[in-house]
């Protein structure tokens, strides 16, 4: 794991399996991970969006229906460093959020299980009027205060938007949101709150920290006066993207090699990866291999001969709605989403 202040990157390269291992999950932490006991936890639900406030405890969430939801939790700021990387143009990410040049390891796989969202706003009683619905975590010394962050009424009603209590057959780690986290799945990691004790539901739009200014697309090609009050475009989904599992640059020997990737695309199973190692003039198809759920994603293996020199292999994603991983995407300050076909540099020798 590389250390980044609180939080823990894995690098791509050391991701072998589908599921990523509890231990070597990546964080992103704006704070210290709370202590919270289950004999001591509830979690309160209000706001004028519901007819009855309502405290749950974690007995009360273990006792409810429980599902299961694949998918992977992914930082928008994972692949950020490609912007200066590849694209040379640099950036600057908002104080107080994840102020980390993630290279592609701010991303991990997980079976998720817990309770539905909607069965708790339910027992609350959802009024018609509301609009957004507000987790908020329990950080502590975050420099952003409160970490709260509200997501449309639509996707909060879900039923793939959990309350999760466990990943992979365990317990949450401490650093992962032990004893109950949120999990938004196919959106920014931002949204899936962890050490949640509070949900607000609202009537009205909810204007926080991370909306409008900390999780928001910023620069020429996102004017702020068509987003008023944020700063800039507010992020939600996570977009359709692929990497190889090597150390940038990787070295390698000369002869032939079986490379491995992941592919995924929100919402969608991955169609095709091709992959190319002309600079894009010619591209082969990759092999999917496991497992391929909607928010999660896949492993892609290809053969390759190296040949001794310097070389860089490219993929690109298809999903199964024909959308494809883009050769180009508009630049961001904070370098987000970047999800553009680009270079993996290799260096082959005898």
């Amino acid at each position: 794991m590389v250390k980044h202040g609180s939080s823990l990157e894995l690098p791509l390269e050391y991701q072998k399996d589908y599921l990523t291992p509890v231990e070597r999950f990546f964080v992103c932490n704006s704070g210290s991970s709370p202590q919270i006991s289950i004999a001591d936890y509830t979690l309160r639900i209000w706001g004028d969006g519901v007819e009855n406030e309502i405290t749950l405890n974690y007995q009360d969430l273990q006792a409810m229906q429980q599902r299961d939801v694949a998918a992977v939790i992914e930082c928008a700021g994972n692949h950020r460093a490609f912007f200066e990387e590849v694209d040379g143009k640099p950036i600057e990410t908002p104080p107080g959020t994840a102020e980390l040049i993630w290279s592609t390891g701010a991303v991990g796989m997980a079976q998720w299980r817990g309770v539905s969202l909607v069965d708790v706003l339910r027992k609350a009683g959802v009024k018609r009027s509301a609009i957004q619905v507000c987790a908020t975590g329990s950080e502590v010394d975050s420099m952003e205060g409160s970490v709260r962050l509200p997501m449309p009424i639509d996707k909060a009603l879900h039923a793939d938007t959990l309350l999760a209590m466990q990943m992979n057959s365990q317990a949450l780690g401490i650093d992962h949101g032990y004893p109950v986290r949120v999990l938004v799945p196919g959106w920014i990691g931002a949204y899936s709150i962890k050490w949640v004790q509070d949900i607000e539901v609202s009537c009205q739009k909810i204007w926080v920290r991370r909306n409008t200014e900390s999780y928001v697309m910023m620069g020429d090609d996102w004017p702020a006066k068509q987003y008023t009050p944020s700063k800039g475009k507010p992020l939600t989904t996570l977009n359709i993207k692929s990497a190889l599992a090597l150390q940038r640059p990787a070295r390698l020997s000369s002869g032939v090699h079986r490379l491995h990737g992941y592919a995924r695309s929100p919402g969608q199973r991955v169609a095709a990866v091709k992959w190319s190692d002309n600079n894009g003039h010619s591209w082969s198809n990759a092999e999917l291999i496991g497992d391929n759920e909607i928010y999660g994603w896949v492993r892609f293996e290809i053969e390759w001969k190296a040949m001794p020199g310097k070389h860089s292999l490219m993929t690109k994603a298809i999903d199964a709605s024909g959308q494809v991983q883009p050769e180009k995407v508009p630049f961001n300050t904070a370098g987000y989403l970047y999800n553009a076909v680009h270079p993996h540099p290799i260096v082959v020798i005898d």
